[in-house]
C-alpha cells in the first residue's frame, strides 16, 4: 500500500491550491483519512481528517479556509485550502487508516508568500 500526494506549490498570500493524496495497493478497507503538515522548525500537526462516512474535522487554523473532502471510490483525499497565509507554510502529509493500520504519504511542499 502507497499514499502518493501531490498539488503543493508556490502561492502568493491569499491564494489558494488544492492537495491530493491518492492510495494504491491492495486495499480492503479505508477509515480515516487526515491532513497534517510541518512547518519549518515545529512539529508535525493535524489540519484536517475526514472518516470513511465523510464525516470532518479540522484544526482551528483551518476552520473556515481549508475543505477535506475524499472520493472513496478512487481511494483519494483532497484539501482544498483557500486564504493562505505566509503561516500555512510546510509541509504537508497525508496520513489514511488501511487495512488496520497507518500509513504515510510522502509530504508535499507548500509555499506561501507575501
Amino acid at each position: 500500500v502507497q499514499l502518493q500526494a501531490s498539488g503543493g506549490g508556490l502561492v502568493q498570500a491569499g491564494g489558494s491550491l488544492r492537495l491530493s493524496c491518492a492510495a494504491s495497493g491492495r486495499i480492503f478497507g479505508i477509515n480515516n483519512m487526515d491532513w497534517y503538515r510541518q512547518a519549518p522548525g515545529k512539529a508535525r500537526e493535524l489540519v484536517a481528517s475526514t472518516t470513511a462516512g465523510g464525516s470532518t474535522n479540522y484544526a482551528d487554523a483551518a476552520k473556515g479556509r481549508f475543505t477535506t473532502s475524499r472520493d472513496n471510490a478512487k481511494n483519494t483525499v483532497y484539501l482544498q485550502m483557500n486564504s493562505l497565509k505566509l503561516e500555512d507554510t510546510g509541509v504537508y502529509y497525508c496520513n489514511a487508516y488501511i487495512n488496520r493500520r497507518a500509513y504515510w504519504g510522502q509530504g508535499t511542499l507548500v509555499t506561501v508568500s507575501s
